[in-house]
C-alpha cells in the first residue's frame, strides 16, 4: 500500500490568521511545528495501517514549511517550488500510488470556513468545472482521479471536511477545529488533533482496502470557468491561448483532460497575479 500526503497550512489547528502562514509573520515558526505534527499524525495513522511508501508532498506558499528534521522518519519529503503540479506534484512518479490523503486544507474561495480562498486569496473569486464550483481539495481530487487514484482522508477546518464529504462521500475527514469565521475557530489542542489525524487516517486506508471510496471524476472534455477579482486580472488571464472572456472578470477554456485543465488553469491565475492593483 503506498500513499501520498498532500499538505496545506491554512486547515491545521490553531492556524486563523496570515501571521502563521509566511516567514514574515510572527506565527510561522509556530506553524510549522504544528504543520509537521499533524503530518506526522498521518504518517503514523498509515504505518498503522501497514503502508509501505508514503510520500509527503508541502504545498503551501513556498512549499518549504515542513520541518524536515523533525518529519517521521519512515516518510519522504517533496519540497521547494514552484512545481509543475503544484499541490499534486509527484502523483505521476514512478510510484503507484494506491490513495490520496489530505492534511491541512482549507475551504474553497466564496465560501466559509478559516483562511478560505482558492489558489490565490488575492486573485480568485471562483472556480467551476464543468458547472461544479471546486477548491483546491476538488481541484487536487480531480487530478488524482486523472490517474486513477481516490483521496480517501481530508483534515482541516469543519467547512473543509463538509465540502470534501460532498464531493467523496467515502473519503474519511477529520476537522481539527470548528470555524468561527475567516480569522477565528474552536481549535482542538495539537495532541487531540494529531490522535483524530493518526486514527482517522487508519480508517480511511482500510476502507480503500475495501473499496469503499472512488476516484473522483468528472465528464470530458471538461469546462472550467475561473472568475477573478477585478478586470485587469482578468485581461492578464484571457491572453492564455483557448481562453474566453466571458464576463468582465470570468475566463472560461475547455480541456480534454484534468491535468491540461490544471494546469492552464494555475498558468492563468498566476499570470493574472502580475496584474498590479
Amino acid at each position: 500500500m503506498n500513499l501520498y500526503i498532500s499538505v496545506d497550512l491554512e486547515g491545521i489547528s490553531g492556524v486563523v490568521h496570515g501571521d502563521f502562514l509566511g516567514s514574515k509573520g510572527h506565527d510561522y515558526t509556530r506553524g510549522r511545528k504544528l504543520m509537521t505534527g499533524e503530518v506526522n499524525a498521518a504518517v503514523k495513522g498509515a504505518l498503522d495501517a501497514c503502508a509501505e511508501e508514503i510520500v509527503v508532498n508541502d504545498g503551501h506558499g513556498s512549499m518549504r514549511n515542513i520541518l524536515i528534521e523533525d518529519l517521521h522518519p519512515e516518510a519522504r519529503l517533496l519540497t521547494g517550488s514552484p512545481k509543475v503540479l503544484g499541490q499534486m506534484e509527484g502523483i505521476d512518479s514512478a510510484v503507484d500510488f494506491d490513495g490520496v490523503i489530505f492534511v491541512g486544507f482549507h475551504a474553497r474561495a466564496n465560501s466559509e470556513g478559516v483562511l478560505n480562498h482558492t489558489i490565490s486569496g488575492r486573485v480568485v473569486n471562483r472556480v467551476k468545472v464543468n458547472g461544479m464550483e471546486l477548491g483546491e481539495a476538488g481541484l487536487n481530487s480531480l487530478v488524482a482521479g486523472h490517474f486513477g487514484i481516490p483521496v480517501v482522508f481530508c483534515s482541516g477546518d469543519s467547512a473543509t471536511c463538509r465540502q470534501v464529504s460532498e464531493l467523496i462521500p467515502g473519503a474519511v475527514t477529520v476537522a481539527v477545529k470548528e470555524d468561527a469565521g475567516r480569522y477565528a475557530a474552536l481549535c482542538l489542542s495539537p495532541e487531540r488533533a494529531q490522535e483524530a489525524i493518526r486514527e482517522g487516517v487508519c480508517e480511511s486506508v482500510e476502507r480503500l482496502r475495501t473499496a469503499e471510496v472512488s476516484p473522483f471524476v468528472l465528464t470530458s472534455p471538461l469546462q472550467f470557468d475561473l472568475q477573478v477579482a477585478d478586470t485587469a486580472m482578468a485581461d492578464l488571464a484571457a491572453l492564455i491561448p483557448g481562453a474566453q472572456r466571458t464576463d468582465s472578470t470570468q475566463i472560461s477554456f475547455s480541456a480534454d483532460t484534468p491535468l491540461e485543465g490544471y494546469k492552464l488553469l494555475r498558468a492563468m491565475i498566476y499570470l493574472a497575479s502580475c496584474s498590479r492593483r
